[in-house]
């Protein structure tokens, strides 16, 4: 009766549900139904054909929407408990935990209650995510725990395969060919990170991890200075964070840094330097980066530092104007994943990492004091899409329409330019789409002459490489038309344009993409045919 009492109904926001859940529980004398409760009902009667589908009572009842409305939804899945190689002075070590994760952090719970089982955790998170009514037919896999390249490659290899499993749901005879069925899944994997060390990057890993189909890859540097990694027995310096980047860029991996501030050896000057070099040294220049202040913790052994007064954290007020001031030289194409661990805040002794929310706060205090980060994150559209805000003309080239525009970045990277292409509107708050294009390294005379290198993959000679593409809004189901920015066509004109740069610009007869398993028959439809892991289109 809930239900069909809330399709007639007047209810339009958040609030106007809360007030209709409490005169609900009031008049049936019921304890106020929770929405999962109510979206379990609506969908058991739409089954039934008893009522018609609402697009108003889904989005109304959808718990956590921001968890889809990045295009895709995230699903973490923690590896079991094994040796790491490092020795790391802030790391800390929990038994029967990896390295570095601890109980109550939420990824790390689930994964214990089910025994560390791949299968299970992706299993059991789509069915949460539906529950919530999250479309879960694109799915970002990001795997965590420990360093990943130190764990046994049959480990590693099963482990994958088990995701597979569970988004196929079938058990394939191996993992070549749970990739295969992937294509065509229910649950398809657009992308696939891991967690692992610099000192680990090498050309034979780089093709181990693609056989896996992994295509986003988060390494710890912490520091870029040699002096602060050798004090907190890193195990590497900044030469392998360099090189580990520039393979990584040269395979098509989009790269995501975890650096971790407030570490012994540094402070708040050096910190907020290494932040602005970080953006403006080309052998850096990440993709995506997760901003873990140093999180003083009784299991890592620089407690025993602090109790003998030899480190000191920061405290709340200076990590929170630090980020700030680091947030404002974040570039246009540039995400932050993170700000903070999901560390419990009863397990960090002391300083700022002890603020469970401090992203939260950063940004109330960004926006009082009229201040604005440029980051993919801060930028993507988010809110229910209005028609009226979208209006897209037909072609390319460069094009102007109201109210939406083509953006065009480009900057020095790993030896090789890096353009970044994207659809915003024209102040460049609210960011719709965009595209990541590499191109290897060129010649004095670009058009015409190539530089010889010789990559990883032969199929990547002389290639202009897609790295990543992404639609923002709302998730749109596969083979669905919605009113969203996803399946409108955006994307398809951003790769148009990359193909047109890449051959009239620079005079490549090829460009590639490093893809997803389930998104490999979306090239397919453009043009492109699978060659070593990669998908490649003749220009």
């Amino acid at each position: 009766m809930a239900i069909k009492e809330l399709l007639k109904s007047r209810t339009k926001n958040r609030a106007d549900l809360s007030s209709f859940k409490r005169k609900i529980a009031k008049k049936y004398k019921i304890q106020c139904p929770s929405n999962i409760k109510l979206l379990k009902a609506y969908h058991e009667l739409l089954k039934k054909k008893r009522i018609r589908k609402s697009e108003k009572v889904e989005n109304l009842l959808i718990t956590r929407p921001i968890r889809s409305l990045s295009g895709i939804v995230n699903i973490s899945v923690l590896t079991k408990p094994y040796p790491c190689p490092g020795k790391c002075l802030y790391c800390p070590f929990e038994k029967g935990m990896p390295k570095s994760y601890l109980s109550g952090e939420p990824a790390a719970e689930r994964a214990k209650r089910l025994k560390f089982n791949p299968y299970l955790q992706v299993k059991k998170r789509i069915e949460m995510l539906e529950n919530e009514g999250h479309p879960t037919d694109k799915i970002d896999l990001r795997i965590i725990g420990g360093t990943w390249s130190f764990y046994p490659k049959t480990y590693q290899k099963w482990f994958i395969k088990k995701c597979f499993d569970a988004c196929n749901k079938k058990n394939s005879k191996n993992l070549n060919e749970a990739q295969k069925l992937n294509e065509k899944a229910k649950y398809r994997m657009t992308g696939m990170s891991i967690e692992t060390r610099p000192d680990f990057i090498n050309k034979k890993e780089i093709k181990w991890m693609r056989e896996l189909g992994i295509t986003r890859v988060e390494i710890g540097i912490q520091s870029i200075y040699d002096d602060v990694l050798k004090l907190n027995l890193r195990g590497h310096g900044v030469r392998e964070i360099i090189l580990a980047t520039k393979l990584l860029k040269d395979a098509g991996f989009k790269i995501c840094y975890q650096v971790m501030p407030n570490l012994p050896g540094s402070n708040l000057k050096r910190d907020e330097k290494m932040f602005e070099e970080i953006f403006s040294n080309p052998d850096f220049q990440p993709d995506y980066l997760k901003i873990y202040p140093c999180a003083l913790l009784k299991e890592a052994p620089l407690y025993k530092l602090y109790l003998k007064g030899k480190y000191k954290p920061y405290s709340k007020e200076e990590l929170i104007t630090l980020i700030k001031k680091i947030k404002l030289k974040i570039p246009y194409y540039v995400r932050i994943q993170r700000i903070a661990r999901d560390i419990p805040s009863e397990r960090v002794i002391a300083g700022g990492a002890k603020i469970s929310n401090l992203r939260q706060i950063i940004h109330q205090e960004m926006k009082k004091e009229g201040l604005k980060c440029k980051c993919i994150r801060c930028r993507e559209i988010r809110e229910k899409y209005n028609p009226k805000d979208y209006n897209p003309p037909p072609a390319l080239p460069l094009w102007r329409a109201p109210k939406i525009y083509l953006f065009k970045e480009d900057y020095e990277a790993s030896r090789g330019k890096e353009i970044f292409l994207s659809f915003e509107n024209k102040n460049r708050q609210k960011l719709f789409s965009f595209l990541r294009l590499r191109i290897p390294k060129l010649g004095h005379n670009q058009v015409t002459t190539v530089t010889k290198v010789c990559p990883i993959f032969p199929v990547l000679k002389n290639v202009a490489i897609i790295r990543e593409i992404q639609t923002f809004g709302e998730v749109v189901p596969i083979g669905e038309r919605k009113i969203a920015p996803q399946h409108r066509g955006l994307g398809k004109k951003l790769i148009k344009e990359a193909e047109k740069i890449a051959k009239k610009e620079f005079g490549l007869k090829n460009i590639s993409v490093i893809s997803g398993l389930g998104v490999r028959n979306y090239w397919r439809k453009l043009g492109y045919k699978l060659k070593d892991t990669y998908m490649i289109k003749r220009l």
